[in-house]
């Protein structure tokens, strides 16, 4: 897959000045247009190495079974976001991908699906799935057994788990780990519940742990500003929260921590269903820029690429590379769609 063309894309973003007045401003910028990987919503990226990322979505591709009967599958595609190219397509799931997860320093990752199960790829095997986890009796979107989790992430380096769910509550579980082909996966059954948050007033959609494992970030649903908020969680002793970054006017459905070397500051980005990516300071809660992707709809999912990119999944437009610049302070810039 090749560059199709250069377009002009108007964005808009709100500008600090130094008097402390906050300006909405239109940012033109030649951004580079791809072959869509996707050609429907893609409602999650993450990425595999520095060079690769898999998202997943509600595409649907015709297959032909026993010659006489046709259905479509729901992809998976492999691609690099640095050159646009397609390296691999992973058709198998009967409904819309709600989740990916990578599994950290290998070729392997699971996807979750409405069709109610878990499907596991390697990016060096067959396009089909190397083993499947189904049985549950509702949709799957957290890559968890329970209807209600919206999303889990493990603590690095440490026996435990974070979940946000649509119950709106953020917790912490510790579990064992079992070794399977050398790869460490979770024992359900020995999953026990260690700490719950305050409950939220609104459903939470997502959760992320900091690289140092003391803190988590997590999301939530909202509208008209009421919610749409994402809160910082110590996960050390005190387990408190401690700070809210509040600014979006619809549900917020994704947090990510930037790498330390991104500012000068510790930061923190969202991307929300207001068509806004915003970049904000960790320790004050304070908004340091905002993008607004206009015309890409609902954003649905937010993931590093490097220290200066972010790669952001929408409803209308696929995925976005975004880039953090610093030539005028710390701003974020659209440089090319996939």
């Amino acid at each position: 897959m090749g560059k199709l063309q250069s377009k002009l894309r108007h964005s808009t973003y709100l500008y600090s000045r130094p008097d402390g007045i906050i300006e909405e401003r239109v940012q033109t910028k030649a951004s580079q247009e791809y072959i869509p990987v996707h050609v429907d919503t893609v409602s999650v990226v993450a990425t595999l190495n520095s060079d690769l990322c898999i998202s997943g979505g509600k595409d649907k591709i015709q297959e032909i079974v026993y010659v006489t009967l046709s259905h479509t599958r729901e992809t998976a595609v492999a691609y690099n976001w640095k050159t646009g190219h397609v390296v691999k397509r992973f058709t198998g799931h009967e409904r819309e991908i709600t989740k990916i997860a990578c599994i950290p320093k290998s070729n392997q990752f699971f996807s979750a699906s409405r069709d109610k199960t878990v499907l596991m790829w390697d990016l060096q095997g067959s396009a089909q799935p190397r083993q499947q986890l189904s049985g549950h009796t509702m949709v799957v979107t957290g890559l968890a057994v329970s209807p209600a989790v919206t999303h889990l992430c493990w603590v690095p380096r440490e026996p435990y788990i974070v979940q946000t769910s649509e119950d709106k509550t953020i917790r912490w579980a510790t579990g064992r780990r079992g070794g399977v082909s050398g790869e460490g996966l979770w024992d359900s059954r020995g999953l026990q519940m260690a700490h719950m948050f305050p409950t939220k007033q609104h459903i939470q959609t997502h959760c992320e742990v900091s690289v140092d494992g003391h803190t988590c970030v997590s999301c939530s649903s909202g509208f008209g500003g009421e919610g749409c908020e994402a809160t910082l969680w110590d996960l050390r002793q005190t387990r408190d929260r401690m700070c809210e970054y509040k600014g979006h006017f619809q549900t917020v459905a994704s947090c990510v921590f930037l790498p330390k070397s991104t500012a000068s500051m510790p930061v923190i980005a969202t991307s929300a269903h207001d068509s806004k990516v915003k970049i904000w300071n960790q320790d004050t809660g304070a908004c340091l820029f905002t993008l607004s992707l206009d015309g890409s709809g609902p954003l649905t999912s937010l993931a590093v690429g490097d220290v200066t990119s972010l790669l952001c999944a929408s409803f209308y437009r696929g995925v976005h590379l975004l880039r953090v610049d610093h030539s005028r302070g710390l701003e974020l810039q659209e440089v090319a769609a996939f």
